[in-house]
């Protein structure tokens, strides 16, 4: 077995509990009992302070993957499993599921799209592509809202975001940088008023889709996965993630393609392109707030200097609100 910890090298989760790991294991080993499947050799693990993830390779196979979620992300295997049946063809379908106790188990997905990017030279146009695909996922499960935050994904329309900002924790911040938002807040409301106005429904918000949350198993396919950090919201907030990502590799002259290919699946609807346009430059500034509030979906015995650091980070995310959006 070998046991990643990443930066987090003194946090605790579930899997320090013996008991809790016998009967995760035993979970697994009987779900793949129950499809004539056998895990064999190596077991890789890897602990972060918001999940327990397991590789266990599989007798004729390949590999399958174990995933514990905290309480506050629970709903990442109940969710993955409705996904898997209203949009088949952009998601994983979980060989099993338990509910209550946050475990899922998923089949292998193929290579990361990081690691193609990093073994095959590919240019821009692979970005745009994912980036419809995306967004016509989210534009096909617009209707599916409630039934979606009935499943326990956390709900932040944009006319709630001003309440989401007060409610998140400034204090690792500096005084100047704490006094930086709190004069910004009156323009957080009129941006939210703005981008409510548009008129484009909430859907859902992956809220981290980078380069290594999505499969890239062949030419022009794409599969997203990893939905811990998931609410429901305005869409475009989806955007700066994976954005961000082709910009560090190609450099700023792609944003605008990018934004576009984006903006395809949600042109018609009385919407001009000037409009949608605008209502991305709004959500990406406002997106810092969806995941700055992800950072606190943490297992409860996560606390000390592990926990402290991922506060940090979340409380980090909300500077980008200071920042002009590039697009």
């Amino acid at each position: 077995m070998v046991v990643d910890r990443g930066r987090y090298q003194d946090t605790v989760t579930p899997w320090e509990d013996e008991a809790w790991r016998t009967a995760a294991l035993g979970w697994v080993a009987g779900e793949l009992a129950a499809r004539g499947l056998r895990a064999t050799g190596q077991r890789r693990v890897r602990l972060r302070p918001w999940s327990v993830l397991v590789r266990l390779s599989v007798e004729g196979r390949g590999a399958v993957w174990f995933k514990a979620n905290p309480p506050d992300s629970a709903f990442e295997g109940p969710l993955t499993e409705a996904l898997a049946r209203w949009v088949p063809e952009h998601v994983l379908a979980p060989l099993a599921v338990d509910t209550d106790r946050g475990w899922s188990l998923l089949p292998d997905g193929g290579p990361l799209f990081r690691d193609v990017l990093d073994r095959e030279p590919a240019g821009p146009d692979a970005w745009e592509e994912l980036l419809r695909q995306y967004a016509a996922m989210q534009h096909a499960l617009t209707p599916r809202v409630r039934e979606i935050e009935w499943l326990g994904v956390p709900g932040a329309p944009v006319t709630a975001l001003p309440d989401v900002f007060d409610r998140l924790d400034h204090t690792s911040l500096r005084p100047e940088e704490r006094a930086g938002l709190r004069e910004l807040r009156p323009r957080l409301t009129e941006w939210c008023a703005e981008l409510a106005a548009l008129g484009v429904p909430d859907s859902l918000d992956h809220a981290d889709l980078h380069d290594g949350q999505l499969f890239h198993p062949g030419p022009g396919r794409f599969t997203f996965f990893d939905w811990g950090d998931a609410v429901v919201s305005h869409p475009f907030c989806s955007l700066p993630v994976p954005a961000r990502g082709a910009r560090e590799r190609y450099g700023p002259h792609v944003l605008p393609r990018l934004r576009d290919a984006y903006l395809e699946p949600w042109t018609g609807g009385g919407r001009s392109t000037a409009e949608l346009r605008r209502a991305v430059s709004l959500a990406w500034r406002l997106s810092a707030l969806s995941r700055a509030g992800a950072y606190g979906r943490l297992f409860p015995a996560a606390s000390g200097a592990a926990g402290a650091a991922v506060a940090g980070e979340g409380a980090r995310c909300l500077l980008e609100l200071l920042d002009e959006p590039p697009v």
